[in-house]
């Protein structure tokens, strides 16, 4: 039976209708998967071997490459501003001090990005490369996968004021810690869900020294950590010295991505103080690490989604912004 004409361009136009139209942004058009698949269409995958390589090297650069996604969100959007050096009047988010002494994997990027460009000159952006990176950190250590929506571009400026007081820190109360999440469009299940992220990577003793002596300003540690795990921590973080040695976020499984950050909060052995208030001082936040600790699935198929919500942070699209030929530096 013949078909009319509207019918048969109906059709013709959801084949080519992106599957993941993951919201509009605030520039003109859509985020999508498939934006590079005509453009640059090896794009994800010589991403993909690049990430395989380091984190073969060094497990530990997985959550050293996913922070930086966050990193990178948090403050202007996900635009790849985190990745900018200083020069000339720009000063880098690098001295912000969440990323000072601890952002780290930046040859990564610029690996991924020479590569890039030599298969597919200025097509894909600093800002998509980090999302995918993300992504596939994830995936090497065993966490969940997604369609990452493609088609960000890079901005042309950092903003250091944003780094130092967007991103969510490590004593900050549970209330401040939401409040920087919604101020970005994400919510309370997205918090807990993204806060997962540590179920792999290292904090410094500098970040939680305050838990193990001094918490309240009163002299005593922190009530709410297991006072077994803490009397461990202090043997390799003393009240003064030591501020770089690293632990592990998750000791319990440390590169694998999976549910026991979750467990670790549960027992009173989350590590930094942001992580422990989504158990101690919240309800509906406890509820939710209570389901997550229980059911890996759950907190794999919510992560996908946050990571989504958290990568659609007003990108800039249409001409916007630029895509760089160097991660480091603005084009001239």
């Amino acid at each position: 039976m013949a078909q009319p004409i509207g019918s048969l361009l109906v059709i013709t136009l959801l084949v080519f209708v992106p599957s993941c139209l993951c919201g509009k942004t605030t520039g003109s058009g859509y985020l999508f998967p498939q934006f590079y698949d005509h453009s640059c269409p090896k794009a994800q995958q010589i991403v993909k071997s690049i990430v395989a390589k380091a984190v073969a090297k060094e497990a530990r650069m997985a959550a050293s490459l996913l922070r930086l996604h966050f990193h990178d969100c948090f403050v202007k959007g996900c635009d790849g501003s985190v990745l900018l050096d200083s020069s000339g009047t720009l000063i880098s988010e690098k001295r912000s001090v969440p990323n000072r002494d601890s952002a780290r994997g930046f040859e990564v990027f610029d690996k991924i990005k020479s590569a890039l460009e030599k298969e597919c000159p200025q097509t894909v952006s600093c800002a998509d490369i980090m999302a995918l990176v993300a992504r596939d950190s994830t995936v090497l250590l065993g966490g969940p996968s997604w369609e990452v929506p493609l088609g960000r571009r890079d901005s042309r400026d950092a903003s250091l004021s944003g780094s130092n007081y967007n991103i969510p820190a490590p004593n900050n109360t549970f209330q401040t810690i939401l409040t920087k999440f919604k101020l970005k469009g994400l919510n309370l299940v997205d918090l807990v869900a993204l806060s997962g992220s540590h179920t792999i990577g290292n904090a410094r003793c500098t970040v939680f020294r305050q838990r193990l002596y001094n918490q309240s300003g009163n002299g005593q540690p922190d009530v709410t950590l297991d006072q077994s795990y803490a009397a461990m921590l202090r043997r390799r973080c003393p009240r003064s010295g030591g501020d770089q040695t690293l632990f592990f976020l998750d000791p319990h499984s440390p590169t694998k991505f999976d549910n026991s950050y979750y467990k670790n909060l549960v027992a009173s052995k989350g590590l930094l103080n942001s992580d422990e208030v989504l158990f101690t001082k919240n309800q509906a936040s406890m509820n939710l690490v209570k389901q997550y600790a229980v059911n890996n699935k759950l907190f794999f198929e919510q992560f996908a989604k946050s990571m989504i919500r958290m990568g659609n942070i007003t990108p800039l699209t249409g001409s916007r912004g630029e895509i760089r030929k160097n991660c480091r530096k603005v084009n001239h």
